[in-house]
């Protein structure tokens, strides 16, 4: 198995006990980096991160977290910064709306890791990391730099527009990515917003960019998946719904895993994966999705549970 190196925030979601907007705030670990190399940690992947966390007790709850799932530390940076918060208000068909606490946090303060491990077959990126500055250059040129290098590298943009100042020049710079990368990962309303007034265009033109395949979520109507050749659906499986958070995260950590399991985590051989192959792969994520949303918070399935 190869390494994959998971890039990005860990911050706590502060979500209500109840229905009333003032019921007390439960904490709950999260971000979308963090919860994706949680699942790649529990399915048993070769998994590190790469952020900054917080000396803070919240950031040393992510820590445990992360060790406890098997995610390797060695690239982990930390500092006296405190950590992000995300406060999460759940509507009635459990998906997730977030205000975020950003302001001197300690993931926009992640430095250049230098020179990856060679056993570093892959990298995730995604979701805030990619937007707060300065971090966000500091991960959009290890992005180029490890394409370049010959990695598979995977992005989820995983929109949060309450953060995004200028949603035009974040667009301009998301298809400036396009060619160094080989999977992306969107939901539905990613895509919609991401091809608001042209900006950014759609699944179509970032694979005429370079992209190797586009995966989408569309909720409980499933996955489907667009690459130069063909595209191709798997349905959701039915579950009762507590909530959505993490499903996306899960999604990719489990695609990531399921790629390296079958010795396809290299930009050529997603290239050049069948139709079948891809219905296998995009099954297994939509069931690992479907324990994370059948329990409350960001809970991935740990292997045996698959």
């Amino acid at each position: 198995m190869k390494e994959i190196v998971v890039c990005g925030e860990g911050l706590v979601d502060l979500v209500p006990a109840g229905d009333d907007p003032l019921s007390p705030l439960v904490p709950a670990l999260g971000g979308g980096p963090f919860n994706v190399a949680i699942t790649l940690g529990r399915l048993g992947s070769a998994v590190s991160l790469i952020s900054r966390l917080s000396d803070d007790p919240y950031g040393e709850a992510l820590t445990r977290a992360l060790r406890a799932a098997g995610v390797n530390l060695s690239l982990l940076q930390r500092g006296s910064e405190s950590t992000t918060l995300a406060l999460t208000s759940i509507a009635a068909d459990g998906s997730a709306q977030y205000s975020f606490y950003l302001e001197n946090t300690a993931d926009r303060l992640v430095v250049d890791p230098g020179e990856l491990p060679r056993t570093v077959g892959a990298l995730a990126f995604g979701t805030l990391s990619m937007v707060i500055e300065p971090g966000a250059s500091v991960y959009e040129a290890l992005l180029h730099r490890s394409h370049a290098e010959g990695r598979l590298t995977l992005l989820d943009p995983n929109i949060r527009a309450g953060v995004i100042d200028d949603p035009d020049a974040y667009r301009t710079r998301f298809t400036s990515w396009l060619p160094s990368l080989d999977i992306v990962k969107v939901s539905d309303d990613d895509a919609e917003w991401l091809a608001l007034g042209g900006g950014a265009g759609g699944p179509e033109q970032w694979i005429e960019a370079g992209v190797g395949a586009v995966l989408m979520t569309r909720g409980g109507s499933g996955l489907s998946v667009l690459t130069e050749r063909f595209s191709v659906e798997v349905p959701a499986p039915a579950v009762t719904v507590v909530d959505t958070i993490g499903a996306g995260d899960t999604i990719c950590g489990a695609l990531l895993h399921w790629l390296d399991t079958h010795r396809l985590l290299e930009p050529a051989k997603v290239r050049q994966m069948s139709q079948s192959d891809w219905s296998e792969g995009l099954t297994f994520a939509a069931k690992a999705a479907a324990v994370t949303v059948s329990r409350p918070g960001a809970d991935p399935p740990w292997a045996g549970e698959l």
